[in-house]
């Protein structure tokens, strides 16, 4: 049986599809965008996340440590990254939870032994499973074993991706998707690189061919005050979107700058700090704008 590596699974979530559903966070995503709010998920493995302003000092973490890896000083823990082996001991023994490690391989089994938890909330709300990351095109044969014990099970299957991913690889989870939430961060290749640290055309051509094939597709748009909130970029999502076959459904995201203290307990740096939220009056200017290309937008996932 397939393993892969889950960051988080989300229950209840509202936001991500169809009625209520169960999302399952993929870990590692070819992408790193500016205004990312999980951080977490970007690198393929295991992170551990030390929150610096719940630690009380107690030195339970250092003591347990296998490896001696961890330094307690006044000013915090220091780990010594030649020594840690990511084993969690630490984040087990810590009585404040001021340490976590993100990351953790599953099996399909261990996946669908959450999800089945909830069946009878997607059966009453016509919602099912959403597969989200992270990027969860990056673990194909994973992601492909779990939608096809979703499909056995009767469950709705959502993926959202970014679509910079192999396009047969794609295509294979076509074939097991009721509906592709697909995201959209810029239409001018420089400054996809620039805010993404990739190009755009293959995420552009991937999504191209995935209309072709008939795919139910909603395109989701973060739509970032400063970035990618120009009108010129708002007209070509529109224009572009427009022009695919079978896709007329638009969710444009607002931007919340609520992983600031997510970025620092990671030791990250978040290149949109000092961007301001996007305000509702914003964001309807830019949804008015998108219907003139005759598609139905929702402001919100």
């Amino acid at each position: 049986m397939q393993t892969g590596k889950i960051f988080d699974i989300k229950k209840y979530a509202i936001h991500d599809g169809p009625g209520i559903r169960t999302t399952i966070f993929f870990k590692g995503c070819p992408l790193s965008c500016w205004w990312c709010h999980n951080p977490e998920s970007i690198a393929c493995a295991s992170h551990r996340l030390y929150r610096k302003n719940r630690c009380i000092g107690c030195q339970e973490c250092a003591d347990a440590c296998p490896e001696d890896a961890i330094q307690v000083y006044a000013e915090g823990l220091k780990w010594n990254p030649s020594d840690c082996v990511y084993c969690g001991t630490c984040a087990g023994r810590c009585p404040a939870e001021a340490v976590e490690f993100i990351g953790k391989t599953m099996t399909v089994d261990d996946v669908l032994s959450e999800i089945v938890k909830d069946t009878v909330f997607y059966d009453e709300s016509h919602g099912g499973i959403t597969i989200s990351g992270g990027e969860p095109l990056m673990q194909p044969s994973f992601l492909m074993e779990l939608l096809n014990a979703c499909g056995k099970l009767g469950f709705h299957r959502t993926v959202d991706t970014s679509g910079y991913a192999d396009t047969q690889t794609l295509l294979e989870a076509a074939s097991r998707t009721d509906l592709f939430l697909y995201d959209l961060k810029h239409m001018d290749p420089a400054q996809h690189v620039k805010l993404t640290g990739v190009t755009n055309e293959k995420i552009l051509t991937n999504l191209k061919i995935l209309s072709r094939q008939g795919a139910e597709i909603v395109i989701r748009l973060p739509v970032i005050p400063g970035l990618n909130s120009d009108q010129k970029n708002i007209d070509q999502t529109g224009a572009f979107v427009s022009s695919l076959p079978g896709v007329r459904q638009m969710n444009i995201l607002p931007y919340h700058c609520t992983a600031t203290a997510k970025y620092a307990s990671l030791g990250l740096k978040i290149k949109s700090s000092d961007i301001e939220p996007s305000t509702r009056e914003f964001l309807e200017s830019a949804a008015r704008r998108l219907e003139t290309y005759n598609l139905t937008v929702k402001i919100g996932g």
